[in-house]
């Protein structure tokens, strides 16, 4: 792949870094792209507003938005080491802005020595074929899975003096704690600071207590946690993080964790529940067991990259 981007976008268009407030603009942007790909839209408007509202992440310097007037027609951004974002608006598809974008992000990773750069795309859209051409490899596959109408997850007695409830304010680094050990077994990254973390939850917009779930042991400790939210349009509970501390697994202690978040959310007014799981947990199965099924299939793609001196474009 060439060290360089084009030097320019098509006539016309301009670049610009983005601000906190381009967060519904970039809310649009990705749901058309997400409508025209996989016939339906994922990303939450509050997923966005919660990303950028992180402490680590500097948005104005990781972020680039194209615009067609007054428009976005295109973004990308890289927060962390190597997560990187990109949305192409499918009216303007096939104009080269997306290979732009693909090398600005290799440039940006450069120059923040990220070592590799890597994003999700839903398996065999026109995104993974332009990344593939590019030559990035797919690190992993992702499932979005869903609970079909009607169904319910099988109820798994939990071990005597165990409960599932919802956790206290007090309870929250122990959280934290709990999904970051069973999240960094499997992924290479850095360890996420607590600030970060309530940013996402209790700092998200629409937060509210019962979202995060929590299963205790005798002892009032926190040994499993569930992180379900509620659609921006009500109608969907989603399971954004789940996990068990290592020692207490094998329990049924993740089921009656789903069951709970489910039904959580259920009484809170949604009508379908799902969550998703990558390659990487070796997680599939259990959700294929209490009855989930995979509606969508999305792949990591990565390239690396050799840290440089040069500024990014």
């Amino acid at each position: 792949m060439p060290d360089q981007h084009p030097s320019t976008l098509p006539a016309g268009l301009t670049t610009r870094p983005l601000e906190k407030s381009d967060a519904h603009a970039v809310f649009v942007l990705m749901a058309a792209q997400e409508q025209e790909d996989i016939g339906e839209v994922a990303i939450e408007e509050s997923d966005i507003v919660s990303d950028w509202a992180k402490p680590s992440h500097d948005l104005g310097a990781r972020s680039v938005g194209v615009f067609d007037g007054e428009t976005l027609v295109a973004y990308a951004e890289l927060m962390g080491a190597d997560r990187a974002d990109t949305s192409v608006l499918p009216s303007h598809r096939g104009r080269g802005i997306g290979t732009w974008l693909a090398h600005w992000l290799q440039d940006l990773g450069r120059r923040v020595r990220s070592g590799v750069v890597g994003m999700p795309v839903p398996q065999g859209s026109p995104g993974d074929r332009l990344l593939e051409e590019l030559g990035f490899r797919v690190r992993w596959t992702s499932w979005v899975l869903k609970l079909p109408a009607g169904a319910t997850i099988p109820e798994r007695d939990l071990p005597e003096g165990y409960v599932v409830r919802t956790a206290e304010p007090g309870e929250l680094r122990d959280a934290h704690d709990v999904l970051e050990d069973a999240f960094l077994e499997w992924s290479v990254r850095e360890r996420e600071s607590f600030e970060d973390f309530t940013a996402s939850t209790t700092g998200r917009p629409g937060f509210e207590p019962w979202n995060l779930r929590v299963a205790l042991d005798p002892d009032g400790t926190v040994v499993g946690v569930s992180l379900v939210l509620v659609s921006d349009t009500g109608s969907t509970g989603y399971v954004d993080r789940l996990a068990v501390r290592r020692d207490q697994r094998n329990r049924g202690l993740a089921q009656a964790l789903l069951v709970d978040s489910f039904a959580q959310a259920r009484a809170h007014g949604t009508s379908t529940s799902e969550l998703s799981t990558d390659s990487r947990t070796g997680a599939l199965g259990l959700y294929e067991r209490v009855g989930m099924v995979a509606e969508s299939i999305w792949v990591n793609r990565a390239i690396d990259v050799a840290p440089t001196t040069e500024s990014a474009h």
